[in-house]
């Protein structure tokens, strides 16, 4: 990231601007379904030639995000008239509510700068954020702080690859970490390179090994590393849009009471709604959303299934991960993209410490 501002001639501490965003994890995920290093919202990520698909989603590609990142703060530094500060509290609460903030600062004949602005807490807290957490990177020993030295080398490689891969395959030919290569390559959201560009970013220490190995393959060597065409064609076929509906609040209502008739999740609900407590009024209409496929039963009848689990990001199929040392619910979590309270609803019986070898159940989008 920092290679890329400074080829655009753009300030070094916007490289800081995902410890803010996302804490620098691409699995990242936030209530208004922005995701990713750079916390892009689905629409936005679109304008910025982000695709996203059931395969590959390319707000969490790192390489592809930070380009749109830089691109997108590099028209609001623009559109604001050179002012770092004007873009990137754009960046945070969108164009439209700084340039409303402005407008209103000069009708009144306030100053228009970032500091004046009457702007949401969020956005007016986003600014010193990034302006502390650069002081302190600067001078860590003033603030009693020890940051270990980064060798200025690359960390990953550019691996091109021609054809639908298996990422544990993959990992397996070249030695490396089935984990770590998941991390590089987050936007990869089946594991399998379909959807996503035609190449892999690899730990630089094999990425020659996996480039040698890549050319000596012959075509039935290289099938081997294809993604299993079941799971290709299972999601081909229950691609199907979640049906919606809605519900009028009546008096007496209640968050818990709406859920459980209409057998959703409380945290779905507010998700759905993008309702941050539990307050309802009477006469409030809520969305909701049926996470449905229809299969064949008996003689050309169907029914409806229902998922097996939901957390408001759509259809979901059943993983078994095995415990390692070092494990907890947290951290099973983060390197499924989940929350902690969705694992503990899928596994009830599970205790708050793990054990090497126990299984839990986790649910990833299809």
């Amino acid at each position: 990231i920092v290679e890329r501002l400074e080829e655009r001639n753009m300030p070094l501490e916007l490289a800081l601007l995902p410890v803010i965003e996302s804490a620098y994890n691409p699995m990242a995920y936030s209530r208004s379904d922005a995701t990713g290093l750079w916390q892009f919202i689905p629409s936005t990520g679109r304008y910025f030639n982000l695709r996203q698909t059931r395969f590959y989603d390319g707000r969490r590609d790192v390489t592809a995000s930070t380009t749109a990142a830089l691109d997108y703060l590099s028209r609001l530094h623009d559109m604001f008239n050179g002012d770092w500060l004007l873009a990137l509290a754009a960046y945070n609460a969108g164009e439209g509510t700084v340039s409303r903030a402005i407008e209103r600062n000069e009708k009144l004949g306030l100053p228009t700068d970032y500091w004046n602005l009457p702007l949401p807490q969020e956005t007016r807290d986003y600014v010193p954020k990034l302006l502390a957490l650069s002081e302190l990177v600067m001078s860590p020993e003033a603030y009693g702080v020890n940051l270990n030295p980064i060798a200025n080398q690359p960390y990953f490689e550019v691996v091109e690859v021609n054809q639908q891969m298996d990422l544990g395959r993959v990992a397996a030919l070249a030695n490396i970490d089935e984990d770590e290569l998941f991390q590089l390559n987050p936007a990869l959201k089946q594991r399998v390179t379909v959807d996503g560009p035609q190449h892999l970013l690899v730990p630089t220490a094999k990425a020659h090994l996996l480039t040698e190995s890549l050319a000596k393959m012959g075509p039935e060597e290289l099938l081997s590393l294809a993604p299993r065409r079941k799971l290709i064609e299972d999601v081909a076929r229950t691609d199907l849009p979640a049906r919606r509906r809605s519900y009028k609040v009546k008096r007496g209502d209640n968050l818990s009471l709406i859920a459980k008739a209409n057998k959703v999740d409380i945290k779905d609900l507010q998700h759905w709604n993008k309702l941050s407590g539990m307050h309802l009024k009477v006469g409030q209409t809520l969305v909701m959303q049926d996470n449905t496929r229809t299969v064949s039963k008996g003689r050309g009848k169907s029914t409806a299934v229902a998922s097996a689990a939901s957390n408001g990001k759509g259809r979901q199929v059943a993983t078994r991960y095995k415990i390692r040392k070092g494990d907890s619910l947290y951290v099973v979590a983060q390197r499924f993209n989940v929350e902690v309270n969705h694992l503990k609803r899928w596994n009830p019986n599970t205790a708050r410490a793990l054990k090497p070898g126990q299984t839990l159940v986790v649910y990833r989008d299809r």
